[in-house]
């Protein structure tokens, strides 16, 4: 499939429906309102294709944007590469469910996201911070440096109620990955879950509901699934 056949079967699949809720979270035109459920028998045909990856990436059609995400090739992907999509990252469901899970793919995740989380933009800190949930909940604990998760968690306890709506948000799913999926500082994530209490998102006239971390943590824990890892980061 070629961009102009894969835009012609994406128009083809949106609905009116599905795209005001999407212009609901943020999204803009261009797009069609394609349910990403759609999107996974059109990903399984094309695989991994970097450079159609690009050229649907670039169209900034929303739709296409996330198909974009599913058949990245993070491996031939650089850090440049994912500083120019983090520059069309426009709300975050491209910032969090596009950029940071193709990231979280690749060896130098965490240096990029680092570089996202002090770059004092919104959307770009939410990424960040959300590639390290995907990579906490997906990797080995051997492959994080210890001293450096704490040193985020106290971050987070300190300045999380003074940041933008999207990258509290993140901020809070970030300590839940830690409680959860990090065994080595599961009692610090509670506690520090337990010190920032509830956090409120609002996106204009829109209220955001964020899960409260210390309930999250602990009701994970109770249905015993601390340490819990995903197979893969992408469905």
């Amino acid at each position: 499939m070629d961009l102009f056949e894969i835009m012609s079967e994406l128009e083809s699949l949106g609905s009116e429906r599905t795209k005001k809720y999407y212009e609901s979270q943020g999204a803009r035109e261009p797009l069609f309102g394609v349910a990403s459920g759609a999107l996974k028998p059109i990903a399984r045909k094309i695989k991994k294709n970097q450079p159609l990856a690009e050229e649907l990436y670039a169209t900034g059609n929303y739709d296409a944007m996330y198909l974009a995400g599913m058949i990245a090739d993070p491996k031939n992907m650089t850090p440049a590469d994912f500083d120019r999509w983090i520059e069309k990252a426009y709300f975050h469901m491209i910032s969090d469910f596009i950029v940071a899970v193709t990231l979280a793919e690749t060896d130098f995740a965490q240096e990029v996201a680092d570089k996202f989380i002090s770059s004092g933009n919104e959307l770009v800190m939410s990424a960040g911070w959300s590639c390290y949930e995907w990579l906490i909940g997906s990797r080995k604990d051997t492959e994080f440096d210890r001293s450096k998760i704490l040193s985020m968690l106290e971050a987070v306890e300190k300045h999380i109620h003074s940041q933008p709506n999207r990258t509290r948000y993140a901020m809070n799913g970030f300590v839940i990955a830690v409680g959860v999926s990090y065994i080595p500082l599961h009692e610090e994530a509670m506690r520090t879950a337990e010190r920032i209490g509830e956090v409120s998102v609002s996106l204009g006239k829109r209220a955001c509901r964020v899960p409260n971390a210390f309930d999250s943590i602990k009701n994970q824990t109770d249905k015993g699934r601390l340490g819990f890892k995903r197979k893969s980061v992408r469905c």
